[in-house]
């Protein structure tokens, strides 16, 4: 059972490493360019995704859910998307020739960082009060569609300019595409904003009223 449970739990934390290597190849590759180079961070990228999957998975299968699981998951996700995410809004801006892109990446990692902090928040306050801070299933909806939404906007940001010039239109077309999942996340990460605090504004009346009392 502890061995599953360390399986586990390694799988778990491999998301920071895994999504560092892939930082550090992504910045390589914007300077010296290549499909190779692009190729290894996209499979770096995917399996701090596929850990992400099967450590949920295989905690639930093995049944070693444990404290520290439930903790560190959610924390290892939220280092997934500090470090993607602004990294992505860099290497577009890096770039320079499409600022109306790397702005919206950027307003798009403001936003899905905001929400963690903000949810964070509320959960916390639930736990004060003893509800259910369990995640929403439109929060794992949420953290299983960023990983594939991460590595289709890095596809297209490290390999569009490396793709014959009669392939223009398709380079717009992938662009265009990245515009609507980034649309659609942002739309999915607005939602549960509201739906947490829906959720816990009970617990945030309560915290008021007993401000109010000292």
């Amino acid at each position: 059972m502890k061995t599953k449970a360390a399986i586990v739990n390694a799988l778990t934390f491999s998301r920071v490493p895994l999504i560092a290597i892939w930082f550090a190849i992504a910045v390589v590759q914007e300077y010296r360019g290549g499909f190779t180079l692009a190729v290894w961070a996209l499979f770096f990228m995917f399996l701090a995704g596929i850990s992400d999957l099967f450590d949920g998975w295989l905690a639930r299968r093995w049944h070693v859910v444990t404290s520290l699981g439930k903790m560190a998951d959610p924390l290892m996700d939220k280092v997934f998307y500090v470090i993607t995410f602004p990294a992505l809004t860099w290497l577009a801006a890096h770039q320079t020739e499409n600022d109306v892109h790397s702005i919206a990446l950027l307003f798009f990692s403001i936003l899905y960082i905001l929400r963690d902090l903000w949810v964070t928040f509320m959960r916390s306050l639930g736990a004060m009060y003893g509800a259910d801070v369990a995640a929403m299933w439109l929060g794992k909806v949420r953290t299983a569609l960023s990983f594939p939404t991460a590595g289709f906007v890095y596809g297209y940001v490290s390999m569009h300019r490396l793709l014959p010039e009669d392939w223009a239109g398709f380079s717009f077309a992938w662009l265009c595409a990245c515009y609507v999942a980034e649309a659609v996340m942002s739309f999915i990460n607005l939602t549960s904003f509201f739906s947490y605090t829906k959720v816990y504004t009970p617990c945030i009346k309560k915290a008021l009223e007993f401000d109010a009392k000292i």
